[in-house]
């Protein structure tokens, strides 16, 4: 396929009731309004051209931007790249999901993770702590730096109530992935958890809610997963939703 095609194809899955729901959460035009589940359909015929998912991120459309997400190879993403699509990532759908997950899986996940954390700009920083969150459910315990861990943890329980709007979401998922995700400090995402509470996050006008960072761990905890680590961030199975929640694409395994 080419990006004409590829373009065409998204046009016809497109709805106008997708399209008002993206609206309402933060997208912006241009989009067609296609389904999480449809465009995961459609990166089957995608994957094996890197060039072509390259082309559909630039082209600016949400729909095209999400699709490269599922379809380039996540080691072969350059880092001047991967600063390009942060830089495109103008909501949360891109920042915690498209351009955090393939940089989660890239070999600079650290680097910009850390780096992107500190940013001014809200997107830019949200998708510093989702790709660190990212990182930490598919990488082995042994290879993570407990010790940088812990200490955004800390940064997390002191700073969060401060910072910017979608950052506080983002923090909060972050705290929940080291308490599901890294069995060492699972005790101390416990505690942070319960230090931070209940989140406030304007969602606008959609029915989303800020989970509860101690009740998501625990439920992991309860299911006898802590500590259990996906393959990849992008997971097969879907929500029959228009729009996911950051918590069940971590949890859905």
């Amino acid at each position: 396929m080419n990006i004409e095609e590829v373009m065409d194809q998204l046009r016809e899955l497109g709805s106008e009731q997708t399209k008002n729901i993206y609206r309402s959460h933060g997208a912006k035009e241009p989009l067609f309004g296609v389904k999480v589940g449809d465009l995961k359909k459609l990166a089957k015929h995608v994957k094996k051209d890197q060039h072509l998912a390259l082309a559909l991120y630039s082209t600016g459309n949400h729909d095209a931007m999400y699709l490269a997400g599922l379809s380039v190879n996540p080691k072969l993403m350059e880092k001047d790249i991967l600063q390009e699509w942060v830089k495109g990532a103008y909501w949360y759908m891109l920042a915690e999901y498209t351009v955090a997950g393939v940089t989660a899986e890239s070999k600079y996940a650290i680097e910009l993770a850390e780096d992107w954390m500190q940013s001014e700009h809200e997107m830019i920083a949200v998708c510093g702590w989702s790709t660190y969150a990212h990182y930490i459910s598919i990488t082995p315990n042994e290879q993570v730096n407990i010790a940088d861990i812990r200490k955004y943890l800390q940064d997390a329980q002191n700073q969060l109530h401060q910072e910017r709007n979608r950052v506080r979401y983002a923090m909060n998922q972050f705290v929940i992935c080291v308490g599901s995700f890294v069995e060492s400090l699972h005790e101390e995402a416990i505690t942070v958890a319960s230090q931070i509470g209940k989140v406030h996050v304007d969602i606008g006008t959609t029915a989303c809610k800020v989970p509860l960072a101690k009740t998501y761990i625990e439920k992991v905890r309860d299911k006898g997963n802590i500590g259990k680590k996906k393959k990849r961030v992008f997971v097969k199975k879907h929500v029959k939703k228009p729009i996911h929640t950051f918590v069940a694409w971590f949890f859905l395994f």
